[in-house]
């Protein structure tokens, strides 16, 4: 909270021998999970845009003796997507410093400090996620990242399964045959295809046994895993133990690096440490700036659920 000193007071038992063991802020750690859902670009600005280029249609017959049919490009939507600062840190008086008789105390506020930063970046990511569907947050296209209706001079095009169903091989093979049917701004066809499937930590059994099985999954066929054999998604699937929203799935697909789903950093994670004249305080705080954020829809296809 805004102001808080750690003094004395905060752990009075530190000021005694006695404790056998402080627990409660070293826990076990995720790897890193927003990195599989994000590509990584670099900012060196307080925000950045990018645009749509929309290209050139299908070509027209010719009559003999007749005029070629000319076409023009341009600009599409524009995103802008401003850098962020993230901050968090902690005071301690002069006298919890000298009078503190457990010094892993002292070192883990540092460690708790990282986990803070870390889990507040995880979450944030994942936000984008659950608020995939919600039109209360829209892109460049003034629609929400999964959305039937995103408009194009050609017309509405989707990355929203048709009829919203839970994870299953038919609703993921239903939206791997939506994404191997994407087409650009001008509605030609674009070689589309899956990643790898992001779901939430609710779905990792279900994931597994539409993955992993040699045969189809749950029916008593003598059918191949169609979705294992042909490696639709070379990249597997991926548990984010950050999604709240545990009904919905995902599928990132191979669009051009950087040009889908971003996390657009600006000034990389950094650790500072002061003393304040007057009080003799300590200080240490942490500061990143960053954002996660998203250009062409393309990049994500997914359900909500049913």
């Amino acid at each position: 909270m805004a102001g808080a000193i750690i003094s004395t007071g905060n752990h009075p038992l530190a000021l005694w021998p006695g404790i056998v063991n402080w627990f409660g802020r070293e826990y076990n750690q995720y790897p890193l999970e927003y990195t599989g859902l994000f590509d990584k670009v670099s900012s060196d600005k307080s925000y950045e845009e990018r645009a749509e280029s929309i290209g050139f249609g299908l070509a027209q017959i010719k009559s003999q003796g007749a005029s070629v049919r000319y076409d023009a490009d341009q600009q599409g939507y524009l995103r802008r997507t401003p850098n962020v600062t993230m901050a968090l840190g902690y005071i301690i008086t002069m006298e919890e410093i000298a009078d503190n008789q457990y010094a892993e105390l002292s070192r883990a506020r540092a460690a708790g400090l990282a986990r803070s930063m870390r889990i507040t970046k995880e979450t944030l990511g994942a936000l984008v996620y659950d608020r995939s569907s919600n039109a209360a947050f829209v892109g460049g296209d003034n629609k929400p990242l999964l959305a039937p209706d995103h408009p194009t001079p050609s017309g509405n095009q989707s990355n929203e399964l048709a009829n919203p169903a839970d994870l299953s091989e038919a609703s993921l093979e239903d939206l791997l045959i939506q994404v191997a049917d994407a087409k650009d701004a001008r509605n030609l066809r674009i070689g589309l295809k899956g990643r790898k499937l992001i779901i939430a930590k609710e779905n990792q059994f279900v994931a597994e046994r539409i993955m992993a099985s040699t045969l189809q999954n749950d029916t008593a066929n003598n059918a191949v895993n169609a979705l294992r054999s042909t490696g639709m998604l070379p990249e597997g699937y991926m548990v984010n133990h950050y999604l709240e929203d545990t009904n919905a799935f995902y599928v990132r697909t191979d669009l051009a690096q950087g040009s889908g789903l971003i996390y657009q950093e600006r000034m990389a994670l950094a650790f500072t440490r002061d003393k304040d004249f007057d009080t003799e305080n300590a200080k240490a705080k942490a500061v990143e700036r960053y954002a996660f954020d998203w250009a062409d829809w393309r990049g994500l296809y997914g359900s909500e659920g049913a």
